[in-house]
């Protein structure tokens, strides 16, 4: 499989299917694993790419992530873009890799096509956001299925990679370090936010969020699903799929 070279390591990223290039941004804690089985919804329509961002999946591990880590994941992105010559791919980024994604439209709106943000969490941190991810990790390390999907994205080292993604989010609100390269509201390219009024683990009030977001900026288009749990490119995979290709591709064409 193919690497690119970022900071003195090495990006693992792999492609499928053909069209229009499509790059898929993990979460924190999951990696690229997480959207293999999804492939068949979007191989006919898209080069399907998947990247495990670094310290994640089969990309080399750090001693610590970066304190702006979704800034950083967003330069990692921008960096295989270059690299692997993709002209103006659009970004399909889940959880965490949604941050990612809108850092990389906001870091370098030449590079990229649109932006797709499924199940985001707003433009702000909820209070008590470091210690309630203390606790949702502590507490997942303690559950079966919770482990067994760590280890299936990252390996035997999974719990390492967790307690270094976990500190990262931690001092997100306790150093008050900006989740974004500039206001979402600038963007330059479009962008579709994804989210269930059924997700228990979005904090804010996304529904409010994305509307103010749309009033702000006629690049930003939003969906609220009724159901679905977290994340909604799992739980509503099929319907996801088609709201993206209806959004990214409106011709039908593809």
């Amino acid at each position: 499989m193919p690497y690119v070279p970022y900071c003195g390591r090495s990006l693992w990223y792999q492609e499928a299917g053909e069209g229009p290039t499509l790059i898929f941004l993990h979460g924190n804690t999951a990696s690229s694993r997480l959207f293999e089985p999804l492939l068949p919804l979007y191989t006919p329509h898209f080069r399907c790419v998947l990247l495990d961002f670094l310290g994640n999946g089969r990309s080399d591990r750090v001693a610590s992530f970066p304190t702006d880590l979704w800034q950083d994941q967003a330069r990692q992105v921008l960096e295989l873009i270059r690299e692997a010559g993709y002209e103006r791919p659009c970004l399909l980024g889940t959880s965490g890799g949604a941050w990612a994604a809108m850092n990389a439209a906001l870091l370098a709106p030449g590079a990229v096509g649109a932006v797709v943000a499924d199940s985001f969490d707003g433009s702000a941190l909820p209070q008590g956001f470091g210690d309630g991810i203390l606790r949702e990790r502590q507490a997942a390390k303690g559950d079966e299925q919770a482990r067994g999907f760590y280890e299936w994205c990252q390996g035997e080292d999974w719990e390492t990679v967790v307690d270094l993604d976990t500190q990262a989010l931690v001092n997100y609100e306790r150093k008050g370090v900006r989740l974004f390269h500039r206001p979402i509201e600038t963007i330059q390219v479009p962008l579709l936010i994804t989210v269930s009024r059924a997700d228990r683990m979005l904090a804010n009030d996304m529904e409010g969020e994305c509307r103010r977001l749309c009033g702000l900026n006629p690049n930003i288009h939003y969906k609220l699903y009724e159901t679905g749990e977290h994340p909604l490119i799992l739980s509503r995979a099929e319907e996801l799929a088609g709201d993206v290709r209806a959004f990214l591709v409106p011709d039908g064409v593809t």
